[in-house]
């Protein structure tokens, strides 16, 4: 074996997969919380004070993110820090996340579809709209 590449069983036994592991699970809840905030990469770049080619690297998991960065982050998306570890085992390893529902799926989009929004009066008739047939429903599910 190339002593210059490091088995698999090398890095799960240092650790090192594990962390591997965690930083990919950070990148890509940093993803999804951003979409589901409605902001795009550069807007993200911009709370943070880094550049879009770096706040691109932070989603994609090619620069890993620094304690004081990612608390950073965190603040800019309205997180608390552990938010980005929550799939995380106890041994370190990333639990395999369930499936992302179609409701799932919708939700996220109906988020960055009322971001872009720009009117705030028709946002705030959407979320009326929404709370009505909430209640709607809710009403109808009591009554039986």
């Amino acid at each position: 074996m190339d002593q210059g590449v490091e088995s698999t069983a090398t890095r799960t036994q240092t650790g090192r997969g594990r962390a591997i592991d965690a930083d990919h699970l950070v990148s890509l809840r940093i993803r999804q919380r951003r979409i589901m905030l409605g902001l795009t990469q550069q807007h993200m770049a911009e709370l943070i004070g880094v550049t879009y080619q770096q706040a691109h690297k932070y989603e994609t998991g090619i620069n890993r993110i620094s304690a004081g960065r990612l608390y950073q982050i965190a603040q800019a998306l309205g997180v608390e820090v552990n938010y980005f570890f929550e799939d995380l085992d106890a041994s370190g390893g990333k639990r395999q996340p369930p499936e992302m529902m179609p409701q799932q799926r919708m939700l996220l989009e109906l988020a960055r579809n009322f971001a872009n929004i720009p009117s705030r009066k028709h946002q705030e008739a959407l979320c009326n709209m929404a709370r009505v047939l909430a209640d709607t429903v809710e009403k109808k599910d009591t009554a039986h």
